[in-house]
């Protein structure tokens, strides 16, 4: 009887260092793609920026996706592995990064439009990195982790760029100092570590591939019946449960990620918190805490740091208990909870739980949706399915992120006016922009400016929860036809 080859990833602790090496990279992205919402207000005041044109900004990320651009990522993925196509996606994530902090220092032009289009360009290009980045990392872990810690791992790489967002969204403003360049570039650098920490993880990738075509015999190449195929993609997308699935993720996230752009701003205006702390020092314990949980981008910190704590038990319950379909009938639940909270009531309390709901939330059904996908479509053709399921997506996105923007202009057109009116003549008295952020702050603070109504806004939120259930319910219908086993533990 022949003796079992043993691979690098039967090694439990490669695995686990493999999956720091690319998570890193998820880290980053994370960071750059949540670290503008803490500085909306800087945008505002420093660069002039409307809430439309904010919204334009952020949903700009999702442009070239709309263009297939992922789908041809995960293509490219699944024919010409990792290696090849991995480094060319991080170092445009990279560039695009940097493309955006020259652009706000005013290097393609100094006007607005220029500073504007300059770094749509930008995000753009991160923009293709970021989502095909995604779809290479979970590739990944499913290359190291399917058939062993596949749901807690991919729950733990969720942990590290949840752990991105909340660095990103609760610390991004303190880091600039005020300056919005500053913290631009900061955020660029650290996905700059996150490539340079990827191309360290290829030499593990190769001897992988090497031991595995060495134990089946191959020269290394992959056989005909493994290459891409047109007609895989049509039965993909033509699949119940994968549609479900895919409807259910552009929907939920539609609901999560434009929100957290705008939910430290939300904050500030509805709920009166603040965007710099005061000076902590002489407080006790629980007065700083106090204080830390009224400042609008730490307090919304809490929804991507709620992940980092709930994800990796979600993650461990579906491995171990199944029902999956049912936790994302739940997590949807509690999302349309935490937007009722945070836009038809008015009270401090209740919209505390609904950060911590939605934070839950934002861990259920990413815990129990993206290892269900492993179980639906075959592992070969899994950086096709993951592409296909984030082109979705970034549709609901692009819409979000700027209709979120256009609407709150929209019903709030006096605070617009108020603002830019207030800017210019800041401006003419030749104040810097870090002096027009703090005396525009202190006009909000005093009434001079009025708050945004944000109300309308969240409630397009509301919906995508109710959308979210009926999803996850057919999702679950489909899966008792179909027997993917998406209510049965990992393994089965």
């Amino acid at each position: 009887m022949e003796k079992a080859v043993r691979l690098l990833k039967d090694s439990k602790a490669v695995r686990f260092s493999v999956l720091f090496l690319i998570s890193v990279l998820m880290f980053g992205t994370y960071w750059f793609q949540d670290g503008l919402g803490p500085l909306k207000a800087l945008f505002e005041s420093q660069l002039g920026f409307t809430s439309s044109q904010f919204g334009l900004l952020i949903s700009s990320t999702t442009w070239a996706n709309l263009a297939l651009m992922i789908i041809l990522g995960g293509i490219a993925l699944d024919r010409w592995g990792i290696r090849k196509v991995g480094v060319i996606l991080a170092v445009i994530a990279t560039i695009g990064a940097y493309v955006v902090w020259a652009g706000s220092k005013g290097y393609f032009g100094t006007s607005k439009g220029a500073m504007l289009w300059s770094m749509i360009t930008g995000r753009i290009l991160f923009g293709i990195g970021l989502e095909t980045t995604c779809v290479l990392i979970s590739r990944t872990i499913v290359k190291w982790f399917k058939g062993k810690e596949l749901a807690f791992a991919m729950g733990m790489n969720i942990v590290v760029g949840r752990l991105g967002s909340f660095f990103a969204i609760s610390f991004s403003l303190d880091l600039g100092g005020g300056n919005l360049s500053t913290a631009l570039v900061i955020s660029a650098s650290i996905i700059l570590v996150g490539t340079l920490l990827f191309i360290a993880y290829l030499g593990l990738d190769k001897k992988l591939d090497n031991q595995m075509a060495a134990a089946a015999g191959e020269d290394g190449l992959k056989p005909d019946d493994d290459e891409f195929k047109f007609s895989d993609l049509v039965r993909l997308i033509t699949d119940h449960s994968f549609i479900y699935i895919s409807l259910l993720c552009v929907a939920f996230y539609s609901a999560v990620f434009p929100f957290l752009q705008y939910a430290p701003d939300l904050l500030v205006n509805k709920f009166g918190f603040t965007y710099v702390l005061p000076d902590l020092s002489g407080m006790s314990f629980f007065q700083k805490i106090g204080e830390y949980l009224h400042n609008g981008p730490k307090a919304s910190g809490l929804i991507p740091l709620g992940t980092i704590v709930f994800t990796p038990i979600f993650g461990r319950l579906v491995d171990a208990k199944g029902k999956a379909a049912s936790l994302m009938i739940l997590g949807s639940v509690l999302l349309i909870y935490a937007h009722l909270t945070l836009s038809v009531m008015n009270s401090v309390v209740l919209g505390y739980t609904g950060l911590f709901a939605l934070g839950v939330a934002f861990s259920l059904v990413p815990a129990a949706m993206w290892p269900s996908v492993a179980k639906i479509v075959a592992e070969n053709r899994l950086g096709t399915a993951y592409a296909t399921m984030f082109t979705i997506q970034n549709y609901g996105l692009s819409v979000f992120y700027f209709g979120i923007g256009r609407v709150l202009d929209w019903v709030n057109p006096a605070v617009v006016n108020k603002i830019q009116t207030a800017r210019e003549e800041l401006i003419a008295k030749g104040f810097s922009a870090e002096q027009i952020s703090v005396e525009i702050d202190r006009m909000r603070d005093s009434g001079e400016i009025a708050t945004y109504n944000y109300t309308i806004p969240i409630l397009m939120l509301v919906a995508l929860g109710v959308i979210s259930i009926y999803l996850a319910f057919q999702l679950k219908r489909a899966d008792k036809r179909q027997n993917y086993g998406l209510e049965l533990p990992s393994g089965h």
